[in-house]
């Protein structure tokens, strides 16, 4: 039997950029993770977990579960990631083994909040089928086929930065320049070190959740018509990416706070927020930490400075019914 796993993330600065060509930062953490088992089989079978039972209480938990989780569960990616797998084994001339298997999933990771849950999924599923066929295939590549899955199978608007978060864990810095990405396909990923980081929180409501493809659709059509604000606007998300890749190597957490603020205000310029989402950043804020969209929406990050401002801040969310905690940053 194997089990592998796939973590949730958060997207530290330079988001949304990484579907432009920009630059982000981002940390994986162990407090949610996907879970596989895959196993030998006499047929292939991909398993429902109980989020893809269509089976309820009555129309109210029906209605409550929907708006919460979406009209689809893990059944529909996983089954194209495996079609995904098996493209990439054919076009690089790796025969896999007639051995069929059952693979079974569950997810602990807050649905529809930004903070990878589909993704990690994927990765999850990829790592299993990896090791059952005894294919090795580079974390670049495991990141672009966990995005291929959903943007090819699929037809979901996604970016980069959660496949590679989630394939490489720990603290990564992304440079999606274009140059860069045309040359081999992918980007540049450096491994920063965990420790480096500060005191940072992670804040979540899952009532506030619209999905990702909202956020993304209208952003896409913009830039694709090269609308200078919004052009503008991905060309400063990557500079504060680099800007705050050399403030955490110098230990000037001054400047990284700064530019946490400001991701989030750019977004805020370009963007009607949400009351709900507004207020979490509002409430952060007010309790002195700073505050960005973990995502794209639903859940926020930032930092503080001492366990007294923790524990303001944790009375503050708590107040307006938000979840906060610190999350283990795999490496930390």
């Amino acid at each position: 039997m194997i089990e592998t796993y796939g973590f949730a993330r958060a997207g530290l600065l330079g988001n949304p950029s990484d579907g432009y060509f920009g630059k982000t930062i981002a940390f994986s953490f162990r407090d949610f993770r996907a879970r596989v088992v895959l196993y030998p089989s006499a047929r292939l079978e991909i398993k429902l977990a109980k989020a893809d039972l269509p089976v309820f209480e009555n129309l109210d938990e029906l209605y409550r579960t929907t708006r919460w989780r979406g009209y689809y569960g893990g059944i529909r990616i996983i089954q194209a990631l495996v079609v995904r797998f098996v493209d990439y084994c054919r076009a690089n001339a790796i025969e896999l083994e007639d051995r069929n298997f059952t693979l079974e999933y569950e997810s602990n990771i807050p649905q529809r909040l930004g903070l990878g849950g589909s993704s990690a999924i994927i990765t999850a599923a990829l790592r299993a089928l990896s090791q059952y066929f005894h294919v090795e295939i580079p974390k670049p590549i495991q990141a672009n086929l966990v995005l291929e899955t959903e943007t090819r199978e699929l037809n979901v608007p996604a970016g980069l930065q959660d496949r590679v978060i989630q394939s490489y864990e720990g603290l990564v810095y992304m440079d999606f320049s274009r140059g860069i990405m045309e040359l081999q396909g992918y980007g540049d990923y450096e491994r920063l070190d965990p420790k480096l980081l500060p005191n940072v929180y992670l804040a979540y409501l899952s009532t506030l959740s619209e999905g990702t493809e909202v956020f993304h659709n209208d952003i896409r059509t913009r830039w694709n018509a090269g609308e200078p604000e919004v052009v503008k606007a991905m060309e400063t998300w990557a500079a504060f990416a680099q800007r705050g890749r050399a403030a955490l190597l110098a230990h000037d957490y001054a400047a990284l706070d700064q530019l946490i603020d400001a991701n989030f205000d750019l977004r805020a310029s370009l963007y009607r927020i949400g009351g709900g989402n507004r207020q979490m950043v509002d409430t952060a804020r007010g309790a002195g930490a700073t505050a960005n969209f973990a995502g794209s929406g639903g859940a926020i990050v930032g930092t503080f400075k001492d366990e007294a401002m923790f524990d303001a801040l944790g009375r503050a969310m708590s107040a307006i019914g938000v979840s906060v905690i610190r999350p283990k940053v795999h490496g930390t």
